[in-house]
């Protein structure tokens, strides 16, 4: 599968970045900045084009596993480290799978490093890659500066601020190379009204043959970033992603197509990322208000994946996942004659994952009385009665429980 992955990789960030302001109060486009400013300090240092682009992804995606730590926190499963140890392995984990065979050990990992061993893993200068450094610097500058809204006769006072951290926060060339790039042009450059421009000159143009085993890793990628970030959907996206492959095998598709719907499945949900997390959480029946909130992560999904070539069939399928035969879904009221086969069977699989696991006004259900639910929209014509059989019988030997996920061979 042939895709512009620049595009795929910027849709995300975009994402991500409304979950740090929701959930840390960072300022919009904050992981569009840092990368915007590492590819400029990569630049400073000489590296080549690939190099800086993996770095400018790094960069974009330092903050992946945010989401991920704070549940994991909050549900105990983590004691309270204040360093964000956890947040730095995990950030680095996700960001392994989904740059598999790019040289980037250590580049999330350290991103929280000081210069003089104050970090969460205690590394010093000289200790932990230069790309590190690098966000690194961006980062705790943005944070504390708010580059989208710092004043340029100011920039001044920041470079001495800067040359004042060298070999304490920061490391000594990292605080080097930004006190060299950081003028006017940049700051302007990271002002809201021209940071998807920067942000598209720091990731350029890169269409990529996509095989399945990356597909899956990038679908992946995309589902721990969606899953997290509310208690209750921790498991719901990789699930869907898990028995749309399940559901493959069940009728003999080749890996090319399962893995199609694997990315499918785990993009669905991806415009869920701006519905506030208080209304996923909510313990009582939504408002009208409350429920055309959540509908409208429908479109947002849609949205973020408009532009992005090569994917046109993907962003068909997980934007159909609440529409409904007779018309009645959203968020286009589409019907039977507009929504292909994989399309159905998502919207089926959709509703039997959000039926049969525990949610705030719900209890978690097991296979028989989830496929109730199922057969009687199937019943009223709401969704296809052939997958719906399908299902029942392919699913019933889990009772409704987790599908472990299966990776594809080539």
């Amino acid at each position: 599968m042939t895709i512009r992955f620049d595009k795929l990789i910027k849709s995300l960030g975009t994402a991500l970045d409304i979950i740090e302001g929701e959930l840390l109060g960072a300022a919009t486009n904050h992981g569009k900045r840092i990368a915007v400013i590492v590819d400029a300090l990569g630049r400073y240092f000489g590296l080549d084009g690939r190099t800086r682009q993996n770095f400018a992804i790094c960069a974009l995606f330092h903050d992946n596993a945010l989401s991920e730590y704070i549940l994991s926190e909050r549900a105990g499963l983590a004691p309270h480290d204040p360093t964000m140890k956890l947040h730095c392995e995990l950030g680095q984990r996700n960001l392994d799978a989904l740059l598999h065979g790019s040289d980037i050990s250590g580049f999330v990992l350290y991103h929280h490093e000081w210069a003089d061993g104050r970090g969460p893993f205690g590394k010093r200068e000289g200790e932990y890659p230069l790309a590190a450094e690098l966000i690194c610097l961006a980062d705790a500058t943005d944070v504390a500066h708010r580059y989208d809204t710092y004043p340029e006769e100011k920039i001044p006072e920041l470079l001495e601020l800067i040359r004042k951290d060298a070999g304490a926060h920061f490391t000594r060339r990292a605080s080097e190379a930004a006190c060299a790039v950081i003028d006017g042009e940049l700051l302007r450059s990271l002002r809201n009204d021209r940071i998807q421009e920067s942000s598209e000159k720091a990731i350029p143009p890169d269409e990529r043959d996509m095989k399945n085993r990356m597909v899956v890793r990038f679908a992946l990628f995309v589902s721990r970033i969606i899953d997290y970030k509310s208690t209750f959907t921790r498991r719901h996206t990789s699930q869907i992603a898990n028995k749309a492959w399940y559901m493959g095998n069940w009728y003999h598709w080749d890996d090319d197509l399962k893995a199609q719907l694997f990315l499918a499945a785990s993009l669905h949900d991806v415009g869920k990322l701006t519905t506030p997390v208080g209304i996923l959480e909510k313990p009582g029946p939504l408002t009208d208000g409350e429920f055309l909130i959540i509908k409208d992560h429908v479109r947002v999904t849609g949205e973020l994946l408009k532009d992005i070539d090569g994917m046109e069939r993907i962003r068909e399928w997980a934007s159909n996942h609440h529409e409904k035969l007779d018309g009645s879904g959203y968020h286009r009221g589409k019907t039977a004659e507009a929504l292909d086969f994989q399309s159905r069977l998502l919207g089926c699989l959709d509703i039997y994952q959000a039926v049969s696991e525990e949610r705030p006004y719900h209890p978690g259900r097991n296979h028989r009385d989830t496929m109730k639910i199922l057969s009687d929209m199937a019943a009223k014509g709401f969704v296809d009665r052939d997958i719906a059989g399908d299902m029942d019988r392919a699913l019933a030997p889990f009772d409704g429980g987790d599908i472990p996920f299966q990776c594809p061979r080539g």
